[in-house]
């Protein structure tokens, strides 16, 4: 999980505290900035949960612990003066306080697009827990993975079409197979990381 040893940063620098960035391991969205002294390091790495050091409450504080919206951790890192780290993190709901998913939140118009399809990917992920009524993409869950990857198919077929036929219609048309194939990954227990990890790596030997 880790690329240091707690015992080469630099806690001296800052009083015994070391400023922390949390980012979202799949949208690479920035959430929120905290601190931590070695005590809030070494629960962090224990618990798997980010856990800070309050400067007000002058106390560890696990995020979450009220709200229930923790950080699980992915990876902690150091930058090259040791005295910043990088948390990387799944986060399980909103981060801040406000109700927003980030403390830096904006407006959609102002929010990075990619980032955008790890937001839906979540909206999907919690439409499959949830299984609310009335909803699209729980009746495809319902319906089963057969429905599913034949509306992937059907709407790869379109998306043939359109770009032939169509061009027009072919972001419609994308847009509707990207969003099926959300639902078809999340029912096998994928997401768009482990796509992208099959993309690097065939980049790597590519690039060779």
């Amino acid at each position: 999980m880790n690329d240091f040893s707690p015992d080469i940063l630099d806690f001296a620098k800052g009083d015994g505290l070391l400023p922390v960035i949390v980012q979202d391991n799949n949208s690479l969205r920035i959430l929120m900035l905290g601190y931590m002294n070695r005590e809030a390091l070494d629960e962090t790495l224990r618990s798997g949960l980010v856990t800070f050091y309050s400067r007000s409450k002058q106390r560890l504080w696990q995020k979450g612990e009220t709200s229930g919206h923790t950080l699980k951790l992915v990876s902690i890192t150091t930058d090259c003066d040791q005295d910043a780290l990088l948390a990387r993190v799944l986060p399980q709901g909103p981060t801040c306080h406000t109700g927003a998913v980030s403390c830096f939140d904006q407006k959609d118009e102002g929010r990075d697009d990619l980032s955008f399809l790890a937001d839906l990917q979540a909206l999907i992920h919690k439409r499959h827990e949830e299984q609310p009524a009335g909803s699209y993409t729980t009746q495809l869950f319902q319906q089963g993975m057969p429905r599913m990857a034949q509306k992937v198919g059907e709407e790869g077929v379109e998306v043939a079409l359109a770009a032939t036929a169509e061009p027009h219609k072919l972001c419609e048309e994308a847009a509707d197979l990207i969003y099926h194939l959300l639902v078809v990954l999340e029912a096998s227990e994928k997401s768009l990381t482990d796509i992208i990890k099959v993309l690097r790596q065939r980049h790597k030997v590519a690039a060779k």
